[in-house]
């Protein structure tokens, strides 16, 4: 990676990025007081990078859901939960819904939602990590 000192930056300006992103080169570091603290880069790698990022969220997701790591419940059970989450249930309020029979829940949204003329089931993952992204 080419880098760029914010002197440099100060006194050529745009032209030091585009001279560091010339000959096929995708990012520029900005270092600063001789620390490394940004990245410069075209929008069009930009773009690809954010679309990568959805990608591997999607497919986070979908894995997810095909190892039955999500709560299938109401939109009220759901805000439920969160609030209980909020309120200093934890983990043990994030998972109590899931100890529900299945079944059940899934004939009384399917068949109430239609009758009552709601929302079905709020669906949501859980990340195994908890890490934040």
């Amino acid at each position: 990676m080419s880098h760029i000192t914010a002197n440099e930056l100060k006194t050529r300006g745009i032209a030091a990025i585009e001279a560091q992103l010339a000959d096929g080169r995708t990012e520029a570091v900005v270092s600063v007081r001789g620390a490394d603290r940004y990245v410069v880069m075209e929008l069009a790698h930009y773009q690809y990078l954010r679309e990568c990022e959805l990608e591997a969220a999607l497919a986070e997701s979908r894995a997810d859901l095909a190892a039955g790591r999500f709560v299938a419940e109401t939109a009220q059970e759901h805000v439920s939960r969160v609030q209980a989450l909020i309120a200093g249930g934890g983990a043990a309020a994030a998972v109590a819904p899931a100890a529900r029979t299945e079944n059940a829940k899934s004939a009384r949204s399917a068949k109430g939602a239609e009758a009552a003329g709601r929302a079905g089931p709020v669906k949501s993952t859980r990340r195994a990590s908890g890490g934040a992204r």
